[in-house]
Order: structure tokens, then C-alpha cells, then sequence
């Protein structure tokens, strides 16, 4: 098989496992496609936690032919036994003939076994191609799975002098129905969506996705020191998805009854006068929690910075300036004292909705604290 089709068979085995971001919560995507005598007999992706992974998927549509195929797969075959049998034993029980992976699990007690047990059986097995492509296609995993911390991804509007509302709040809209359509979809790839107390007082959103397909609802997290959400939000009183409340020691247990009563969970993070992020991101990644879209103001988006807990961010800016000091900004920070010092994004890729500009970067802290 040359190198082209290769890439060819392993684009498509991508492309299967994009399709499945947001279904599969604290699992990976993967996609695999079979191949024998230069025609396609299997493909397959991982559809959601705890069912037949995309290998399972693809040799069952296989059948009989999956013998003497080669297998493209997204990630390196598991090896152990969790809710599903391990695939690399079921690769050699099919009598596969090689395997293309394109990259090993990140998991460090896991990695490299299921291609040992693959080339124990005799398979040719080849790993490396589009690397980086599966790599970044599972990034939040990935983090989750060696740091057990979440992966954070900050998405924020504004105006192009940085405005995310006017001077009396409003903020309906700063960007255009393509640029919303797009963060529903975010809402829709990561497990939960983490917003301010401030934004549910002054908003009232119901942190749902909104998709023309139906989407996923991310669980819902509203960091509040001092529970001040009213309980008439829709946060509380809807209970589409479940919400989570970040508070304090600080605040009395009536009060968390209270909102308990209405279904919601608070999880207290520290015992200072604001709540430890940290902490927080730690107690939600002990709840399966692997992946967070934070939808904040200018104060937690800030907070979240400085506390170098942002993976990833998500900037759109719509073309207009609205000006006014009092105007809340998309970041408040404390600032650096030289423009060398600053945060810098990495790997930028740049997109437009009509008149919108989106930028995605990965933010490059330099190893000092602001």
C-alpha cells in the first residue's frame, strides 16, 4: 500500500471521529476504516461511553473480510479490559494483516501495549501518520487522561475594542447568527459550560445548545462564592441538564440546602472570600467532568488567566466599536508591567462568520504568574 492511500484511509478514519465530538464524554473519538484489495469493507467510530468502539464498529461491517485487511485506526487499540473487551485481542482473533495507527494512547500506564500485542500476533503494525492531526482531534482527552484535570476552553465576544457589553450591559448582540451557531456547537463538544454569577444575574441564560440537529446539553457551572443566583434562574428552576454551583465554606448551609432541594449540587471550593479555581477544576474532574467550555465575564475570564487554567481560547470580534470606560472588557486583569510579559497565543488559525473574525489560539504562559 503506498503512502498516499494511506493518508487517504487514515484522513477518513479522522474525519469519522470528528463527527462523534461531544458524544463520547470522558472517552476519546476514533474513527477506523478496513480495507481489503484496495476497496473499503469496514468503517466504524465510537459513538458513546461504554458501547462497541470504532474498531468493534468496523470489523462487524467488515465480517469475513476483516481477515488479511489492513486497519486504519484514529488512536492506538486499547489493551484492557474496561466496559468493552480490549480491541487489539480482537484485531488478532480477526486475523487482521496490518494496522495503521495513526497515534499511541496518551495514557501512560496504557500506552504501547496494544501495539505490543498487535505485533506479538505477527501483525504489521505502523504508527505515526497524521500524528499531530489525531492528536489535536483528542486534546481534551488527552489532557484529562494525564493530568486528571479538566481541559478548559475560554470562548468570549466582543467588539473590536474588546467590549463584551455597552456601558448599561447590553449585550444582544455583539456577534452575528453564524458566530452564535458555532459556540452552540462548542457547547455541544465539551461536557460542561462554566459561567459567572454576575452573567446568570444579568442574563438569565439557560446554558442549553441550540442546534438546528438537536445537540448534547453541557452540564452547567456557575462559580458563586456567595450563592447569589436567584433562584428563579433558569439555571435552577430548569432541569434539562444538571447544575452545578461553585461556592465557598464561607456559606451557610441553609442556604446550600436550599438550592439542593431544587436539584442542584454545591461544591464547596476552599475557605476564602472567593472560590479556589483550582480546587474547583479538581473536584470537577473527581465527577467525570473532562472538558469545560467557560463562557465567562471579564472577571472569571481574568481570574481563570491568571490562574494559567486555560487550555485553549476562543476570541470572536464582530466589527464594531462601542467604546464607553465603564464597558466591561472580555479579560480584567491585574496586567503585566512589560509587553514581554504578556500571554501569548500558540498555533493560531483564524475563521470568519460574514463580517465576524474568530480566533483560536493556545495560550503560552511563559512560566510567570501576572
Amino acid at each position: 500500500m503506498n503512502q498516499l492511500n494511506d493518508e487517504t484511509y487514515m484522513k477518513l478514519a479522522l474525519q469519522m471521529a470528528e463527527t462523534t465530538k461531544g458524544q463520547t464524554e470522558l472517552n476519546p473519538v476514533v474513527g477506523c476504516i478496513i480495507v481489503k484489495n484496495g476497496r473499503v469493507v469496514g468503517m466504524g467510530a465510537h459513538l458513546k461511553m461504554g458501547t462497541a468502539h470504532a474498531e468493534v464498529q468496523a470489523l462487524r461491517m467488515a465480517g469475513e473480510e476483516a481477515e488479511d485487511s489492513t486497519v486504519y485506526v484514529t488512536l492506538e487499540p486499547c489493551s484492557h479490559h474496561g466496559r468493552t473487551p480490549p480491541c487489539a485481542e480482537r484485531l488478532v482473533e480477526e486475523k487482521v494483516k496490518r494496522v495503521v495507527v495513526a497515534c499511541k494512547d496518551p495514557n501512560p500506564n496504557v500506552a504501547g501495549r496494544g501495539i505490543q500485542i498487535l505485533q506479538n500476533a505477527g501483525i504489521n503494525v505502523e504508527v505515526g501518520l497524521l500524528e499531530q492531526e489525531a492528536i489535536q482531534l483528542n486534546e481534551m482527552f488527552n489532557k484529562y487522561i494525564t493530568t486528571k484535570m479538566p481541559f478548559v476552553t475560554l470562548k468570549t465576544a466582543s467588539t473590536l475594542d474588546g467590549k463584551i457589553a455597552s456601558k448599561t450591559g447590553d449585550s444582544k448582540w455583539i456577534t452575528n447568527e453564524g458566530s452564535r451557531e458555532y459556540v452552540h456547537s462548542l457547547r455541544h463538544q465539551h461536557q460542561a459550560i462554566m459561567v459567572g454569577v454576575e452573567t446568570v444575574i444579568a442574563d438569565d441564560p439557560s446554558l442549553t445548545t441550540r442546534l438546528v440537529v438537536e445537540g448534547i446539553h453541557p452540564i452547567r457551572i456557575v462559580v458563586d462564592s456567595n450563592l447569589r443566583t436567584p433562584i428563579s434562574s433558569k439555571v435552577v428552576q430548569d432541569h434539562t441538564v444538571k447544575t452545578i454551583m461553585l461556592s465557598t465554606e464561607n456559606v451557610s448551609e441553609n442556604k446550600i440546602k436550599q438550592f439542593e432541594k431544587l436539584g442542584s449540587e454545591v461544591l464547596k471550593c476552599g475557605n476564602e472570600e472567593q472560590v479556589n479555581l483550582p480546587l474547583a477544576l479538581q473536584q470537577l474532574a473527581e465527577r467525570g467532568i473532562g472538558s469545560i467550555l467557560l463562557e465567562g465575564g471579564g472577571r472569571l475570564n481574568g481570574a481563570m488567566l491568571e490562574a494559567q487554567l486555560i487550555d485553549k481560547i476562543i476570541l470572536f470580534y464582530a466589527p464594531k466599536i462601542i467604546g464607553g470606560e465603564l464597558a466591561p472588557n472580555n479579560f480584567s486583569i491585574t496586567g503585566f508591567e512589560k509587553m514581554s510579559e504578556a500571554i501569548v497565543l500558540e498555533n493560531m488559525q483564524t475563521k470568519t462568520f460574514k463580517n465576524d473574525i474568530c480566533i483560536t489560539g493556545y495560550p503560552n504562559y511563559g512560566g510567570g504568574k501576572i
